[in-house]
């Protein structure tokens, strides 16, 4: 999928599967397995000060309410990282927030639905945090929402997770009909300004770790759907993950646009 009707399929598929009811105060949500997990996680966080990720409110078998944030999000948040400053700023947060989820001791009975992940888990990572799952205002991002994907797990497969899609490290229409740049940007000026902002020299071959974070992802949709889990299950049946091997396949062919 590379197009705004692509897009908005995905969407749809979200949509009907996992439905979201939004108030002036509140957004209510499906709940899952993981989700008492990611409650204790994001008090614990705002109990440091953390106004950058979602407040708790109540959670139920069937649901999760957590106070609205004001800004935007979804598709209405990718615009804002168009600029270096913004890119930055998504950079800076998510520096923040692995920070100060290194001292949180998970529940006893914690449970993470999260994509398999190699060495040391050095902090809580969110898994996800795409330009879509940060809160903007003013082209800056103020807060990270959506952690149903939080587990433990090194600070770099977020941050390469994010360079994926914030560079971005896929093909010029993609950046252009998808992402909407108004012109094919620098990819590599962009991953050593998002390197620069988080605090990661960019030192490590790029390519070659978003590779690996990407397969970690096929393998997680693959596990999801083998379950009977929606979205993930439409996703396999309409051919994502043909199409996340032919976007790991142009990486592998084009490093030369990631290298120094």
């Amino acid at each position: 999928m590379a197009d705004d009707e692509a897009l908005s399929r995905a969407a749809d598929v979200n949509e009907r599967f996992r439905p979201v009811r939004l108030s002036a105060e509140t957004v209510t949500r499906p709940a899952g397995p993981q989700s008492r997990t990611v409650h204790s996680f994001l008090r614990h966080l705002r109990e440091k000060g953390m106004d950058c990720v979602p407040e708790p409110l109540s959670l139920s078998d069937e649901t999760e309410v957590l106070r609205y944030i004001d800004g935007e999000s979804g598709g209405d948040g990718w615009k804002n990282q168009h600029d270096e400053a913004g890119l930055r700023s998504a950079a800076r947060l998510l520096r923040r927030i692995h920070d100060a989820s290194a001292d949180w001791v998970p529940p006893q009975d914690a449970v993470f639905d999260a994509p398999p992940t190699t060495g040391h888990g050095d902090v809580f990572v969110h898994g996800d945090p795409g330009p879509w799952n940060f809160v903007w205002r003013d082209g800056e991002a103020v807060a990270l929402l959506d952690w149903d994907f939080l587990h433990p797990a090194p600070r770099l497969d977020d941050v390469v997770y994010a360079l994926l899609w914030f560079a971005p490290m896929r093909d010029d229409e993609s950046a252009l009909e998808w992402h909407h740049f108004p012109e094919v940007p620098d990819r590599r000026a962009r991953i050593v300004a998002f390197l620069d902002a988080y605090g990661i020299p960019a030192d490590f071959d790029v390519a070659d770790a978003v590779i690996r974070r990407r397969h970690a992802t096929i393998e997680h949709v693959r596990s999801l759907a083998g379950q009977g889990l929606e979205p993930q299950k439409t996703w396999v049946a309409e051919g994502s993950l043909e199409h996340e091997a032919a976007e790991i396949r142009w990486i592998e062919e084009n490093r030369a646009l990631f290298a120094r």
